[in-house]
């Protein structure tokens, strides 16, 4: 085959065999970061002198200013990752969020911490960042397997990381895991600088005005109907976030477990999902990306609801470890989707509108969950979860045509 015949759309960049390896590992030290101390917002928040009765609504509602900032600019970095490259705004996203995260150790009170999460969501976004670096680099008959890879990257570091730093902020408080959170992003940023390389060419002015988002991207029903999900499965993913630690702390009765069991059950959730997420990935690009997203909804749906009736940390570990292994294969099978219906000219923009959908999701779920926990405790949001993911799962066999790409069965390559 002549390199002529060698379409980029097709085959991807040449170097991305060593590319994606290091994104792997960045986006790996990003996620750890994160998750090393975001768990434990609802106790730093209670560290701040919020009322107790408060704790849950403010730990909401920091969730949502950085939902709702990064909603905004999702597009917005889109946009300039389609016009200048995509690896600079992963640079951006990791040395940008190791700056806002360990100033957040230093926050004083509630209003410092408010304010630096609402700047963390409008400077970050290290995963439709590396999603959208990747999604331009690889093969078109990689994509499944390359994007569960990433997603393994994001449920490891989500294991390790709160593992790790719950045992930290036990020993050493809850300001202590923002400095490792800000040392493993900053990891993250010199990785990419350094090792990851991208063949990016601008396009020439017609195309690029041709090639405006709202003129392709939001007239694909499958792109419009994608948007609808990330959101709906993000709104109820974080519908729980804010107040799992406080449902550990009922189950295990002392606050001074919580942090550690805390840690070990998202440490054994993002186990479960990391595996998932690569199988699902792989086995996607051969019986459609469609059928697997779901098939993982609707089970995720299922295994949601038995939360309400933990008694223990043994049966809270069965649970997410279940509920793990079904979650996995949900964001790699949508991320899949759309680098498959969307051209690699607007890459970065499709990615950008997703980052919006999700972060409104985002946004709007820790609130809703906070205020619902103070109102009818720490069990109900799980329910709610539930019946959520569950609309979800049957609304996706409407959301891509018959005959499309995904559409299921047999390999899209």
């Amino acid at each position: 085959m002549t390199t002529a015949a060698r379409d980029p759309e097709e085959f991807g960049d040449p170097r991305w065999r060593v590319t994606l390896p290091v994104m792997w590992v960045a986006q790996l030290c990003s996620i750890m970061g994160f998750s090393f101390a975001m768990p434990f917002i609802p106790f730093f928040v209670r560290d701040l002198n919020v009322a107790e009765r408060m704790v849950p609504v403010w730990a909401g509602v920091t969730g949502t200013a950085a939902g709702l900032a990064m909603s905004i600019m999702g597009p917005v970095w889109g946009y300039v990752a389609d016009r200048y490259g995509r690896r600079p705004m992963v640079i951006r996203a990791m040395f940008g969020g190791s700056v806002m995260l360990a100033l957040m150790g230093l926050a004083q009170n509630v209003y410092h911490l408010l304010v630096l999460r609402t700047l963390q969501g409008m400077i970050t976004g290290t995963v439709p960042a590396s999603v959208a670096m990747v999604s331009s680099v690889v093969p078109r008959n990689r994509v499944g397997a390359s994007l569960g890879l990433m997603q393994m990257a994001v449920f490891t570091g989500a294991a390790v990381g709160p593992y790790l730093g719950g045992i930290v902020a036990d020993r050493y408080g809850y300001r202590v895991p923002f400095g490792v959170t800000g040392a493993l992003l900053f990891t993250g940023g010199m990785l990419v600088l350094l090792g990851a390389r991208e063949r990016f060419v601008p396009p020439d002015r017609e195309v690029a005005r041709e090639s405006a988002p709202l003129r392709v991207l939001l007239r694909m029903p499958v792109i419009l109907g994608l948007l609808g999900g990330y959101f709906v499965m993000n709104l109820s993913v974080s519908f729980v976030m804010p107040i799992f630690p406080l449902f550990v702390e009922e189950i295990v009765g002392t606050p001074q477990q919580a942090a550690a069991e805390t840690g070990i059950l998202l440490a054994v959730t993002g186990i479960a999902a990391a595996i998932s997420a690569v199988l699902v990935g792989r086995l996607s690009d051969r019986v459609g990306h469609k059928r697997m997203l779901v098939v993982c909804t609707a089970l995720t749906a299922v295994l949601s609801a038995p939360h309400f009736f933990a008694q223990s940390i043994g049966q809270l570990v069965v649970l997410r470890i279940l509920f793990g292994l079904a979650a996995g294969g949900m964001v790699p099978s949508m991320n899949a989707i759309v680098s498959n219906v969307v051209p690699r000219a607007n890459i970065g923009q499709a990615y950008g509108f997703t980052t919006t959908a999700s972060a409104l999701g985002w946004a709007m779920g820790p609130a809703l969950g906070g205020v619902a926990a103070a109102a009818f405790g720490y069990r109900w949001p799980f329910v709610v979860m539930s019946g959520l993911l569950l609309a979800v799962a049957m609304a996706q066999k409407r959301w891509i045509a018959p005959g499309s790409p995904d559409s299921g069965g047999g390999s899209e390559a």
